[in-house]
């Protein structure tokens, strides 16, 4: 037996099929669980959890592995995670509910709301918030998170926007596309102006606790750490640690820090299936769900150019930028999408609006490959029309 198949376990199903066995009423449980377990174990993963939520079927939620190697402490769907950049489309959020109520506009400048924001370059002046949500204000990204140097107290984000006086555009506003953690922790200053909270009280008040998320935060120091998971690093030759790093600095928030579990991201999924609504709790009005889901630059040539350059078939048909979500073509489904990549963390939020489908991957491995396992899980929901990969 081959023990680096990912796909063993779907052998291993169908031959149980063939061989007689009544087949379960609903395979795709069991099929999730083998391709899940198959892949962690080939690609020695320490831990990951797994979500999926599909129309008129129990939520599918299971641990895999451990919360730290060398640890008798199974991942369970209570188990919070470093989420890492799928913070982001709650800045978006939080953004939008500033938008519904009149108080931020997109189209404004980004001064509008930090009026003592500042650059070395003037062009900063014509930066906008759909800009800043959408990574094409021109502005540079994070050099250094400074994860080994934390810092906690509430006056961190502003001295870190102060601090960007001394830096420049690497383009002009509006004119391209390049990724900034930057930009989102500058949208966290003008929530913060705009709303008169601190931005992570904001977003605990507005967003976490109206969508039920009890175990979900962007604080530390909130964090329930009697179920957090350890970071691991995975080297190219296949050895894995614990990273001597935690990645946490309040300054950076708004762009990487929320923790969260697989329970409450499954909540989250539904709100935004529910297009800002689930379970009688709106937290953003559905209109605003055509702001954050319409495409607003097509990111495809130059991905496939960077897949084709690694010698990679593109996964994907198509790949657009809305209001922080990543919208996709992946065969014949439009994906709304964020994934999150950290220091000992991997994380992925998959939405089928469609067909009312959600996929939700934690890992506590930095090279777990979350977006392989998601695609796989999409094409076993939807054999009847998707090939096998």
């Amino acid at each position: 037996m081959n023990a680096r198949n990912p796909f063993l376990g779907l052998v291993v199903l169908g031959m149980t099929a063939c061989s007689g066995a009544a087949p379960p009423p609903d395979p795709i449980p069991d099929r999730i669980t083998a391709v899940v377990d198959s892949f962690r174990t080939a690609h020695a993963i320490p831990g990951i959890a797994v979500g999926v939520i599909r129309p008129d079927h129990p939520d599918y939620a299971r641990g895999f592995g451990t919360v730290r190697l060398g640890s008798d402490s199974a991942v369970t769907p209570a188990t919070v995670f470093h989420m890492a950049s799928v913070t982001k489309p709650f800045v978006a959020t939080a953004v939008l509910q500033l938008v519904e109520q009149g108080d931020v506009s997109l189209d404004s400048s980004i001064t509008s709301y930090v009026p003592w924001f500042r650059m070395k370059d003037p062009r900063y002046r014509e930066i906008t918030v759909r800009q800043l949500l959408t990574h094409t204000a021109g502005m540079p990204d994070v050099t250094d998170y400074r994860w080994e140097h934390p810092e906690y107290d509430g006056g961190s984000l502003e001295r870190y926007v102060r601090g960007l006086a001394d830096s420049t555009l690497i383009a002009a506003p509006g004119k391209q596309w390049a990724y900034s953690n930057i930009g989102f922790e500058l949208l966290a200053q003008a929530i913060a102006t705009v709303s008169g909270e601190e931005f992570e009280t904001y977003v605990q008040r507005h967003i976490l606790t109206p969508a039920g998320m009890t175990h979900s935060t962007l604080l530390m120091t909130d964090v329930d750490s009697a179920h957090l998971a350890t970071g691991h690093l995975m080297a190219e030759d296949g050895t894995v640690a614990v990273s001597p790093v935690y990645p946490y600095n309040r300054r950076h928030a708004a762009s990487s820090t929320l923790h969260s579990n697989l329970t409450d991201m499954l909540r989250w999924a539904r709100v935004n299936l529910g297009h800002g609504a689930a379970d009688g709790t709106r937290i953003l009005p559905a209109t605003a769900y055509g702001p954050l889901w319409t495409p607003v630059r097509d990111l495809t040539a130059e991905l496939q150019a960077a897949y084709q350059r690694a010698g990679l078939q593109p996964p994907f048909a198509s790949y657009q930028i809305g209001l922080s979500w990543f919208i996709i073509r992946y065969r014949d489904r439009v994906l709304i999408e964020h994934g999150g990549s950290d220091r000992g963390f991997r994380s992925s939020l998959i939405l089928v609006p469609q067909d009312s489908v959600a996929i939700v991957l934690l890992a506590n491995g930095d090279r777990a490959d979350v977006e392989a396992i998601s695609r796989t899980i999409l094409d076993l929901l939807f054999t009847d029309r998707l090939k096998a990969p």
